[in-house]
Order: structure tokens, then C-alpha cells, then sequence
């Protein structure tokens, strides 16, 4: 199957508060999206999300309807710099399938992990604390209140993680025990007015004999301090199975460190169609204590000659003193 995509604006990372760091005051999570963040949760932060998922599915060639229960789990720290996250994240399935393509419908269930997938997640790129070390424009309010060119430019960061499969896993398509490899480039915006922009593009399995190629776009908006919306739309092609769909939600923050949401999963395909309904939570165990200023290389350049220049100049002064017989 193509992928398309029937919607293109669509989140990621629910995050309350304009993320100019790796550390931020309020829980910055991946829920209730399917994305990952640019960013990671800051240095000594251990995060908890978590989801409860039931739908229903249809699949017309097969003439199966499926009651499905999932739960979806990731658990996120940040050690050694700002710009580092290693993670578990995985969702375990349970589905009672009822077979009609005989006289008198069949039952049966199926039950097991459909990802299991430990991974580490690097920050190369932050446009954010650039400008914030610069510091707004004092001259001008408007400057500092518009969307500008500089927006565009998103943050980077690279994941690599390894996929955990079990065997005889209806989920999975290797039929034996397996482990291999799952790349994604995240990318994201955070304009003005509380929107955030992210984008995934996943690489998974390439090393078994059915990879899948992938990509996720969210789009987040905070209307509040407290309260945030989300459009998602995901789309993956494997030879195993492809599909597309299309995510939608909310979540509100009850603390700094505790975040509750509710979202709805649509496919968009009749092989088998979805529909799923899902709750969720993330909550953090903040023991972060020094930020880390994520200083681009440029500015560090600047520091350095403006550094040099004053010793340039303190060194002009005293050989002008020297000069004059003053010292």
C-alpha cells in the first residue's frame, strides 16, 4: 500500500511551557501522540507515561471483527548532559477476534507485545538556546511578538534503539525470537501562540526480512498553561503491514509534574479498519538541580573573540601608558 497523506496538519511532544532547554519547569511529555520530541526530559528526570487503548477492529478480506485492549507504556531518563535520553518504550496487545467466513462464527484471542524497543535519544541541534542567550530585541516589541524566518529552522535530534520481539508473536512478523534495529529523526518547531510543530521519519526493523519505513507529523497547540490539543497523522509500508492514521486529542496538566489525556485513533483502510478510544498518564520524578546551557558553537565563537578582543585591548592601553612614561 502507498502511503498518503490525507492530512498533513497533525503532535508530538504535549509540552505546556516554550521548551528552550532540555530541562523545562512543567513534565515535558510524548503523550497523548505517537511522536517522539526533539527533546529530551532534562538530567536526572525519570518519566512515567503511560495508556489504556480499546477499539474495534474490521477487516473485510479476512471477515474478522476484533475487540482490542492495549497497553502502551514508556519510561524516559536523562543522564550525563541536557541533550541525552535513554528509554524503554513498548505496548502489549490483547485481542478477542470473532471469525465469520463459516456458517457459525469462531472465537479466539490473541495476546502479546506488539513493540518492545530500548533506545537512547540525542539532541544535535537547538536553535532555541541560541536565541535565547541572545536575548530579545529591546527595541522593539513587535520584533519579539511575530512569527519570524528563524522559526522555520526546527530543533534535531537523532534515536537509536533495538526492538525486543518474542516468538510465535501474531504482532510481529518474524515468527522467531528476534532483535533489531529502530532509527528516528525528530524534528521540531515551537512557534509563537503555544504551537509545536514535530515531525518523526522511522527507519524500523531493516535488518529482518520485512522493514518498515515511516513517518508521524503532530501538531500540538497549548491554549493554555493547563490545557493542550493535538492532531496527528502517521503513515508506515511494510510488506508485513502498512496503514494510515489519524490521531486527535487532549491533555491537561494537574501539576508541574503530573499530565492526564484523553485521544481517539482513526484508519483510514478496511484492512482491517480501526477505531480506538484511549486515556493516559505521564508523571515525572523531577531530582534535576543545574541546567546546562546549550550554548551553540557560533556563540562560543563570539564569546572567544569578544574574550580576545578585550585582552587586545587592555594590552593597547598599558603599551600607550608604557609609551607616555605613565606607568
Amino acid at each position: 500500500m502507498n502511503i498518503k497523506t490525507p492530512f498533513l496538519f497533525l503532535l508530538c511532544s504535549i509540552s505546556f511551557s516554550t521548551v528552550l532547554a532540555q530541562y523545562t519547569e512543567e513534565i515535558n511529555t510524548n503523550r497523548p501522540g505517537g511522536s517522539q520530541g526533539a527533546f529530551s526530559v532534562g538530567t536526572n528526570v525519570l518519566q512515567f507515561e503511560s495508556g489504556f487503548s480499546y477499539g474495534k477492529e474490521k477487516h473485510d478480506l479476512l471477515e474478522t471483527e476484533t475487540n482490542g485492549l492495549a497497553i502502551d507504556y514508556s519510561i524516559r531518563y536523562g543522564f550525563w548532559k541536557e541533550r541525552l535520553e535513554v528509554n524503554l518504550m513498548g505496548e502489549f496487545q490483547s485481542n478477542k477476534v470473532t471469525d465469520n467466513r463459516s456458517s457459525s462464527a469462531r472465537e479466539y484471542s490473541l495476546s502479546n507485545f506488539k513493540s518492545n524497543t530500548l533506545g537512547a535519544k540525542y539532541l544535535i541541534y537547538d536553535p532555541y538556546r541560541k536565541r535565547d542567550l541572545e536575548g530579545p530585541n529591546l527595541y522593539s516589541w513587535k520584533a519579539n511578538h511575530k512569527t519570524q524566518w528563524a522559526d522555520l529552522i526546527p530543533a534535531i535530534s537523532v534515536y537509536a534503539g533495538a526492538n525486543f520481539d518474542f516468538a510465535d508473536n501474531p504482532f510481529t512478523p518474524e515468527l522467531e525470537g528476534k532483535i533489531s534495529p529502530k532509527f528516528v529523526l525528530s524534528t521540531q518547531n515551537n512557534f509563537m501562540g503555544g504551537w509545536v510543530f514535530v515531525t518523526n521519519i522511522i527507519v524500523d526493523r531493516v535488518t529482518t526480512d520485512f522493514p518498515t519505513y515511516g513517518y508521524i507529523l503532530t501538531l500540538t497547540h497549548a491554549t493554555n498553561r493547563w490545557f493542550s490539543v493535538f492532531l496527528e497523522n502517521q503513515g508506515f509500508k511494510s510488506d508485513f503491514y502498512s496503514d494510515q492514521l489519524l490521531r486527535g486529542g487532549a491533555a491537561a496538566l494537574i501539576n508541574e509534574n503530573l499530565q492526564v489525556d484523553l485521544s481517539l485513533t482513526y484508519g483510514f483502510k478496511d484492512t482491517p479498519s480501526k477505531f480506538y478510544g484511549r486515556a493516559g498518564v505521564a508523571y515525572r520524578f523531577d531530582m534535576h538541580d543545574t541546567d546546562e546551557y546549550l550554548e551553540d558553537k557560533t556563540i562560543k565563537e563570539e564569546k572567544k573573540k569578544e574574550k580576545a578582543k578585550d585582552k587586545k585591548e587592555e594590552r593597547q592601553e598599558e603599551l600607550n601608558l608604557d609609551e607616555n612614561g605613565e606607568k
